[in-house]
């Protein structure tokens, strides 16, 4: 299958064009609402995000990276393959993962999402070891790896294939925690807290 490109022109922007699958779904984020973006390097979707007025928190493990991406919301320095989460118990409106795969944080990446909130993940699948790197298979999502992942979440979208503009295999999915009562419903589209 192979999958749709979005145009991968920009208006003046200092990074490389968000993901276009971010952009695609980014409009499922409640208004305003608080984003966490895992190994965000030098920001291209927090700034995507922090442009549509959301809150974001971007972690990576490079200074260097987080220097940049900085200048879009709160930034952690953390390496997230060897030490502890950053931010456990915290949980985010949405959380976005985009050409990173480190399989043991999926539960924390789920525990993240707030009722009602929207994990959008695109990273590289298997295939690509045929057109490029990453070539190791710890590096690639294996077919319908990110389904069972979001087994107990609502999906949404899901696209396992081949982009052409560059060549190479990806496989993403946008899904939904789903609130546990009409009242998170109702507070989860309009992005704010409600009170008693």
């Amino acid at each position: 299958m192979t999958l749709p490109n979005a145009s991968h022109a920009t208006e003046h922007a200092p990074l490389h064009s968000p993901s276009a699958w971010v952009k695609r779904w980014s409009h499922l984020i409640a208004p305003g609402a608080d984003v966490l973006d895992v190994a965000c390097g030098s920001g291209r979707h927090m700034q995507w995000l922090a442009s549509r007025g959301h809150q974001v928190t971007g972690v990576d493990r490079s200074p260097e990276v987080l220097a940049s991406a900085g200048r879009f919301g709160a930034v952690l320095e953390a390496d997230i393959e060897n030490g502890p989460w950053p931010l456990p118990g915290r949980q985010f409106a949405a959380v976005v993962v985009t050409n990173y795969l480190w399989r043991p944080i999926f539960p924390v990446i789920l525990d993240s999402l707030a009722p009602g909130g929207v994990l959008i993940h695109e990273t590289f699948a298997s295939g690509n070891e045929t057109v490029g790197r990453p070539a190791r298979a710890e590096f690639l999502l294996q077919p319908g790896e990110l389904l069972q992942v979001c087994k107990d979440l609502r999906v949404i979208a899901y696209e396992d294939g081949f982009l052409d503009d560059p060549e190479r295999f990806v496989q993403r999915i946008v899904a939904r925690r789903e609130p546990d009562s009409a009242a998170e419903l109702f507070r989860a589209s309009l992005g704010h807290t409600l009170t008693s």
